[in-house]
This record gives C-alpha cells, sequence and structure tokens, in this order.
C-alpha cells in the first residue's frame, strides 16, 4: 500500500534511536524527508547514515538538541522550518513511587516529556493552522490509560498528554490538521532491553534469560518496534485522514486484558 507519504516532510524527536528511529525509518521508505532531532550528534549522525544507506534518495537534516527548556524548542522550530508532519517522541520519565522521586527529578522529567510537547507542538502547529494541512504525532505511553503507583510521575504525564492530543484535534478539526496519539506498550527497545537484562541477572544470575521475565506477555513476548512504528507512520498518512483527536494503543492487548 502506498501511503502517500513521498516528498513530505517529517520532524522526529527522539528520532536517532528506539521507536523514534523505527518511526524515522519506515518514513523514509515511504519517501518522506526527514528532520531528526536528539541530544546526541553522534547518534543523530549514525542515524542518517543508517537511513540514507537504505533510502538513498531521501533528505536526512540533522538538529542536536535538548527540548527541555522552551528556548530549545523555539529554536528548533525556526531552524527546521516548516513541517508537514511532527512526530513528539522525546522524552522518558524515571520509574519510582511518589515518595522517591523529588521536585528536581519530577519537574525535569516534565520539562521534557510534557512541555516539550506542548512547547513544540505550539511552535510547528500555529504554521500548520496557517497553510491549513498538517500532522501531530504524539508518542505517549500506556501508563497514562492504567495509572500506576510506582510509575506516578510518568502515568501523569502520560494522561495530560492524551488529553492534550484530544483536545487539540478538536481545534484542529476546522484547520486541516489532525492531533493523534500513540500508546505503545512494552517494546522492545534497547533501552528496555537493559532494563530486563538487569533484572534477569538480578532473578536469575544470567541475564541472557530475560525473555522469560516477559513470556506472560501477549504473544509471550514484547512488542516489536517495527509494530509500533507502522501504525504511526499510518497514522500519519493520509490514508488515515479519518483518524483525529483520538490515541491508539499499541500492547498486543495488554492493557484491555488487565
Amino acid at each position: 500500500m502506498d501511503l502517500q507519504l513521498r516528498g513530505k516532510r517529517a520532524l522526529v524527536t527522539g528520532g536517532s534511536r528506539g521507536i523514534g528511529f523505527g518511526i524515522a525509518n519506515l518514513l523514509a521508505e515511504e519517501g518522506c524527508n526527514l528532520a531528526l532531532c536528539s541530544r546526541s550528534v553522534d547518534s543523530l549522525e549514525s542515524a542518517r547514515a543508517a537511513l540514507l544507506k537504505t533510502n538513498p534518495g531521501i533528505a536526512v537534516d540533522l538538529y542536536p538538541a535538548d527540548l527541555g527548556s522552551p528556548e530549545s524548542t523555539a529554536g528548533l522550530a525556526a531552524a527546521c522550518g516548516p513541517v508537514d508532519i511532527l512526530i513528539n517522541n522525546a522524552g522518558a520519565i524515571p520509574q519510582a513511587p511518589i515518595e522517591e522521586m523529588d521536585d528536581a527529578q519530577w519537574r525535569a522529567a516534565w520539562e521534557l516529556k510534557v512541555f516539550g510537547y506542548i512547547n513544540l507542538t505550539r511552535a510547528v502547529y500555529t504554521g500548520m493552522k496557517a497553510r491549513k494541512s498538517g500532522v501531530v504525532l504524539n508518542i505517549i505511553g500506556i501508563a497514562g490509560e492504567r495509572p500506576l503507583p510506582s510509575y506516578l510521575a510518568g502515568s501523569m504525564a502520560n494522561a495530560a498528554l492524551m488529553a492534550m492530543t484530544r483536545g487539540l484535534g478538536i481545534d484542529g478539526m476546522s484547520h486541516g490538521v489532525r492531533v493523534v496519539g500513540l500508546n505503545p506498550g512494552n517494546t522492545e527497545t534497547d533501552r528496555q532491553v537493559v532494563r530486563w537484562k538487569a533484572r534477569a541477572q538480578k532473578k536469575f544470575g544470567d541475564e541472557n534469560r530475560w525473555r522469560e521475565l516477559v513470556a506472560g506477555f501477549p504473544q509471550g513476548r514484547l512488542g516489536t518496534v517495527d509494530e509500533v512504528a507502522a501504525m504511526a507512520v499510518f497514522l500519519c498518512s493520509p490514508r488515515s485522514n479519518y483518524t483525529n483527536a483520538t490515541v491508539v494503543t499499541v500492547d498486543g492487548g495488554w492493557t484491555a486484558a488487565r
């Protein structure tokens, strides 16, 4: 299926690794030109080299930045210029109960994952409205659907971003702009594998047995980056033009079954 993305320009934050890179890779396969943002120059360069190796006909522009401040997001939006698609993906919030996460840690996490999404969306959304065209996709997370006391800061952040997605999507309806969200479940990214290996080392004394710990997940495994990325790219495409102001969950049925 042609997703009708050839020649479009997409800005992907956190685009040098994990789900962000997976989305960028599938967008590139569809002929989409890319603007990638990440904190690490080296990881961005590696990502561009990998993308161009398999998709030599596209453009991949790099924007190293820490999006934890309004100045950074405004600078990125200005430097990047108009985009057809914005994918908010940067940010990871530590897992900890409320009494183990102090104010500074909580605020730092939200500055990137919550206010980073808000500020960059604000900067890009205005131009999309003026052009009567655009898609904003927020990569959020299933904890917003089922809050966890062990991940309260993340659960609250994700719930707020789900509300932003739906509310802003309503506004976008009359301006030719779609705003959608995606809640990945437990996904086999490099970062997640490190965590599961640490748990396996602690439980079994052997990090290579980590897959035994996820046998109770749907299909007996974690989701793959490509499975999440495929849904993300479809949501961004004209093939999904009637999808707006909603959040799609990709977790194998984990949330529904709990």
